[in-house]
């Protein structure tokens, strides 16, 4: 698929008015640096709520590739539900992010944490206020796929800093509104005139791809991240390139950014198991036919 341009966003997901770890990157169809997008106001860092804003009101005569960091749904292929044993499991993903945001309607700047004050469902989740009952470490099938490469952490899991799970409780949220204005892959046969496509990313991954892994205490260094650019055959970022911070989100954004160029020119990185109509998919990670 052909694309006038390419956003990694690194999300996050605290319950901040501002959040420090959401970054942008933006590559354009030619082939030029990737770049850093600052937020639009004059604030010093994204809010969630004005980065759906910013991307809402992007060139609507042009097709984006938009890639978020957070799991787009949760495991449901391994007992055919979202939530075992629980009568008001949603049956999609979309009716998924609809239950989502319902649990956490009244918190503002998407945020999803509300989720884990509500009888009941915050017993599957490990969060910050309590460890629930039915907890469980499942994986998507694109997690297990992901496994050869490296393991994202299981998506219920809201503790610790390697956990996805609070920043996809506020990206299921934001679906739920990208939905009207994005095609949203893939769940979406893109048959609609939604010209641009919102993506899965796992953005260690593809620097583990090519086997670069951040150096002990000091995270990736600007060779390491224009090596792997290389590897996505990207132009390397500028020499003032700064990243702010012990998780270089930022690094993270510029990875996702050239690989999601590179992916979208090969038909094969389009394919996906059955199972991702219901769990998602992360970008990148190759499906096998035989292979399950």
């Amino acid at each position: 698929m052909l694309f006038d341009g390419f956003f990694g966003i690194d999300w996050s997901g605290d319950k901040s008015k501002y959040q420090k770890g959401i970054k942008v990157a933006y590559l354009d169809k030619k082939n030029t640096n990737p770049v850093i997008i600052e937020p639009q106001s004059k604030n010093r860092y994204w809010d969630r709520s004005s980065l759906i804003q910013y991307l809402q009101n992007l060139n609507s005569n042009k097709s984006y590739l938009i890639g978020f960091d957070f799991a787009f749904a949760y495991p449901f292929e391994d007992h055919k539900n979202y939530f075992i044993d629980f009568d008001k499991s949603p049956k999609s993903a979309k009716k998924l992010w609809d239950f989502i945001d319902l649990h956490n309607y009244e918190k503002p700047n998407y945020y999803g944490g509300n989720i884990w004050e509500k009888k009941t469902i915050c017993e599957y989740y490990n969060s910050p206020v309590k460890k629930g009952l039915k907890f469980n470490s499942r994986r998507r099938i694109t997690e297990i796929y992901a496994k050869n490469i490296c393991s994202p952490s299981p998506t219920f899991n809201c503790v610790g800093p390697g956990a996805v799970g609070t920043g996809s409780l506020a990206g299921m949220r934001v679906l739920k509104v990208l939905k009207k204005n994005y095609n949203i892959w893939p769940f979406d046969n893109f048959k609609n005139n939604k010209k641009s496509v919102i993506v899965e990313i796992f953005p260690t991954l593809y620097f583990r791809k090519h086997s670069i892994k951040p150096k002990k205490n000091t995270g990736y260094t600007l060779n390491q991240i224009n090596e792997a650019l290389k590897k996505y055959n990207c132009l390397p970022v500028s020499k003032n390139f700064k990243m702010f911070g012990p998780d270089q989100d930022e690094a993270d954004a510029i990875i996702s950014v050239a690989a999601l160029k590179y992916f979208s020119k090969n038909k094969k990185y389009w394919k996906v198991h059955k199972s991702a109509k219901k769990e998602g998919w992360i970008y990148g990670v190759k499906f096998i036919n035989d292979k399950m």
